[in-house]
């Protein structure tokens, strides 16, 4: 059984959180919710989430891969020096980051994205090639263990890449 992070801040991107989350559930993994503190955290939306686990109590060497959401958490999120260090010790790992929308903020700020190629949602574009990443204008991108897209209408092609890294297949 795979066990994944799931990390969550105020204003998560609701689908792009919940999709993930219930697909890899579907799939028979374990997913923690995790997030600076315990406690009931809202989506853009408004739709609730409970962080059962808090990002001092989570160790890359436990989990099989992590899950990054858009939405304006990613902002809050790469100010977390543990999640950075979570998203760098899973990167050293080779384990699956998954990033859609504005979650490439957090790669960026992890520093793991020179020389690979990514996409995200149009608005975070320079970002992304200013960190080093090469954008292509794609619904998901692999490029070895880190697995982006574009938006919530991209969650279909993110989920089968996703999935597809996770049991190497």
């Amino acid at each position: 059984m795979k066990r994944i992070i799931a990390l969550v801040d105020e204003a998560f991107e609701d689908l792009e959180h919940w999709y993930p989350v219930y697909r890899l559930r579907e799939a028979g993994c374990t997913v923690d919710i995790v997030g600076p503190k315990k406690g009931m955290y809202h989506g853009k939306y408004g739709v609730p989430c409970e962080v059962t686990m808090t990002f001092d109590e989570v160790s890359a060497a436990d989990y099989d891969g992590i899950l990054v959401p858009g939405g304006w958490a990613p902002d809050k999120l790469r100010r977390y020096p543990k999640v950075l260090e979570l998203v760098r010790d899973m990167n050293t790992e080779n384990k699956p980051i998954g990033e859609i929308c504005h979650a490439g903020w957090v790669l960026i700020s992890a520093g793991i994205l020179k020389g690979k190629t990514v996409t995200s949602t149009v608005g975070i574009r320079d970002d992304m090639t200013n960190a080093g990443a090469t954008w292509v204008d794609q619904k998901s991108v692999v490029d070895g263990n880190i697995i982006s897209a574009q938006s919530p209408s991209t969650l279909p092609e993110y989920m089968r890449d996703y999935l597809r890294v996770l049991f190497g297949e």
